[in-house]
């Protein structure tokens, strides 16, 4: 099987349960909630036609009642998230490791709900702040919902769940004035990190380019925590799990995602939608490092630790399937706000790890839904249903919609001949791993947890110079928004463990002492971290063409039909809404004005310039747009007509600025340069 292939849209079974929950109003008649036809939808029932309004309009009530409780409470972290259905394939086999029925046969296809989203922001905050992005995927398997709930970046901020809170309400606004939203850039959450080490190697992802991806379609995805594969001979192998985009992986520039925040706070979702409608659909590898039991303690890092990645070069990552994201949403409240992810939905095949955090995310995501949703039948709401029948004695509790059959709810009975009976191993029932547990009741932490900066090392070695400068960049911006000077200090002087130039020129740029103490000693690097070692492809970037009457109609016409054949996504954009013409009458319609978009929004631009009603006004828009784009390092193409705009000696030597004039083969110039993204080697 062919990996990466994507000529088929494979079919979504999920998709086909939800269709019966799906109501399309258009053409009806209006009625109550009860059925009950409606004859006067704006007035209220009133004791004469200007007397009060009357107890008895049923239809007013419900309405209301209805508007006053349409809120649920939103999530206390990922409040912002987006989602999509798909469908998983299985590339190779994993029976010899696992149980799990959706990994035994290759080519089996699993239905899958994916939903990104922003940690620390509320619901209403914009998708391009620098945080950790959820990554959690609900697989409908036939042997029930089985939930992967990941983020962006693979380790954590804490080796133990009890810490969480801390965590939560350091980085939230602070509670005094509820400032800033969606930020970390503030005093308590730095207090936090200086005063919780434990927090460093996270830190280092989090003040990376990870923490501002370019798009959820090109974001990789990680279980975070260790878990266990058990295989029919009940034998145990440890397992990280790894999605890996097709796309590869790319972000954002800082100053960039600062401005698209502004221009387009739903940018990542609307990025999103469109690929999904378009028919470009995202496509994620997944991927699993395995550690045999018997090789737990062979590592000079816990493979429990949460606060630590197992590196590639030592563990190698091995695709086994792949993820396509095919439809979106039909309601993003019935889908995305209500569907309720939990770790502890697992299948057999599938057990947990005496990891501390992930213990505690055991309770604490089954508790949030609870609360959120309303009460115990969360699982009962359409998105989180299993495709396969689900049998027990629950009963009752908040908007239950089973109507159960019969008058037995308990176990064991005789009434209903012991049903619904419990399954045997052998016939696909749950058995807990057998693992020896001993030791005395004591609330401390493994020796063997507190190496804290060894690892923030290692990814500090693996980073490029365009990659370690954003860091710096990072902290400086982060800390230097710290009031306290003595947490600016204790940060500084907790990162010199880490790189004491690094630390030194966040200690210049913030005001305060150069820190003193020696950085870690690790050497090692590894080359998987670093961005700069990502796949590259054009297909589904973005290119703004910045257009006028009077273009060369064969120039443009072959440039775009070149980036078209290569999946490049096309916007044109222009002084009005309306169409150009070219030379010759070739018409180009408009979809965008200079005021309707920005450079930021754009991954590349082609400027081909032209003529227009207010040729000064167009001029100055087309050079704030070159601007933009030369200054976050994208590729600029330079039409013939578009020369004027960037009269520049030395033409072929500015990286990533092709000019049409100088190169013979331009649009494959152009589409090259598109698909290398960023050219960090040039001067702004």
């Amino acid at each position: 099987m062919e990996r990466g292939s994507s000529d088929k849209k494979p079919t979504n079974s999920k998709d086909e349960q939800l269709e019966q929950f799906r109501i399309d109003n258009y053409g009806k008649k209006l009625t109550t909630n009860q059925s009950v036809r409606i004859s006067n939808d704006e007035d209220s029932l009133k004791a004469g036609i200007r007397g009060p309004t009357l107890m008895e309009d049923f239809h007013f009530r419900e309405k209301i009642t209805h508007f006053d409780h349409e809120r649920i409470p939103e999530r206390v972290v990922h409040a912002r998230g987006y989602a999509a259905h798909g469908v998983f394939e299985l590339y190779k086999s994993m029976k010899e490791y696992t149980t799990a029925s959706f990994l035994q046969e290759s080519g089996t296809t699993t239905p899958v709900f994916v939903r990104f989203s922003n940690v620390v922001g509320s619901a209403g905050s914009k998708d391009t702040a620098r945080d950790v992005r959820g990554f959690a995927t609900k697989f409908y398997t036939e042997s029930g919902n089985y939930d992967l709930v990941g983020n962006n970046i693979p380790v954590f901020f804490i080796q133990d769940a009890i810490k969480f809170p801390d965590l939560i309400h350091a980085v939230k606004p602070e509670p005094h004035n509820e400032i800033p939203q969606a930020s970390s850039a503030h005093d308590t959450f730095w207090d936090f990190v200086a005063n919780n080490q434990e927090t460093a190697h996270m830190i280092m992802w989090l003040m990376s380019d990870r923490a501002i991806p370019r798009s959820w379609r090109m974001m990789e995805g990680f279980g975070v925590h260790t878990f266990r594969f058990v295989n029919k001979e009940r034998k145990s192998t440890f397992v990280k799990f790894h999605w890996k985009p097709i796309l590869g992986v790319h972000s954002l520039v800082w100053d960039e995602a600062q401005i698209i925040g502004g221009k387009d706070p739903d940018f990542q979702r609307r990025d999103l939608w469109e690929a999904i409608e378009r028919g470009a659909y995202p496509e994620y590898e997944l991927g699993v490092q395995m550690i045999d039991e018997s090789d737990e303690f062979m590592f000079d890092f816990d493979i429990l630790d949460a606060t630590k990645i197992w590196p590639e070069e030592i563990v190698p990552v091995q695709i086994i399937g792949k993820m396509t994201l095919n439809k979106n949403v039909d309601n993003v409240f019935a889908e995305t706000e209500q569907v309720a992810f939990h770790p502890g939905n697992i299948i057999p095949g599938i057990d947990f790890t005496n990891d501390p955090l992930l213990q505690g995310r055991l309770f604490s995501y089954l508790d949030t839904q609870l609360i959120r949703l309303g009460g115990p039948n969360f699982a009962e709401i359409p998105i989180n249903r299993p495709l396969c029948p689900f049998h027990n004695n629950q009963r009752n509790g908040f908007s239950r919609q089973r109507i159960d059959i019969g008058k037995v709810s308990y176990h064991k009975n005789s009434l209903a001949n012991n049903t619904p009976s419990t399954s045997s191993l052998e016939e696909g029932g749950f058995v807990h791993y057998e693992e020896k547990v001993e030791g005395r009741v004591i609330q401390a932490r493994s020796e063997s947890f507190n190496d804290f900066f060894s690892q923030a090392r290692l990814f500090w070695n693996s980073m490029s110079p365009p990659e370690k400068k954003h860091i710096i960049d990072a902290f400086s911006f982060e800390v230097g928004n710290v009031k306290s000077r003595s947490v600016r200090q204790q940060v500084v002087d907790m990162f010199v463990h880490v790189d004491k130039q690094m630390a030194t020129i966040i200690a210049n740029n913030t005001g305060v002492n150069r820190p003193n103490g020696a950085q870690s000693n690790v050497t090692a690097s590894s080359p998987a971290l670093s961005q700069e070692n990502t796949s590259r492809y054009p297909n589904t970037l973005n290119v703004g063409v910045l257009i006028g009457n009077g273009f060369n109609d064969a120039e443009v016409k072959n440039v775009i039909n070149l980036l078209e054949e290569n999946g490049v996504f096309i916007h044109y954009i222009g002084e009005q809404i309306g169409t150009v013409t070219g030379r010759i009458g070739s018409k180009i319609k408009i979809d965008e004005t200079f005021m309707t978009t920005d450079p930021v929004l754009h991954d590349a631009i082609y400027v081909v310039g032209g003529s227009a009603i207010d040729q000064v006004k167009f001029n100055k828009n087309i050079m704030y747009y070159i601007g933009g784009t030369y200054n976050h390092y994208k590729p600029i193409g330079i039409a013939t007509t578009g020369e004027m705009y960037f009269d520049v000696p030395n033409k072929n030597n500015i990286p990533g600025v092709i000019f049409a004039s100088y190169n013979p083969n331009f649009a494959m110039d152009f589409l090259n340069a598109i698909t290398e993204q960023r050219f960090w080697n040039r001067i702004v």
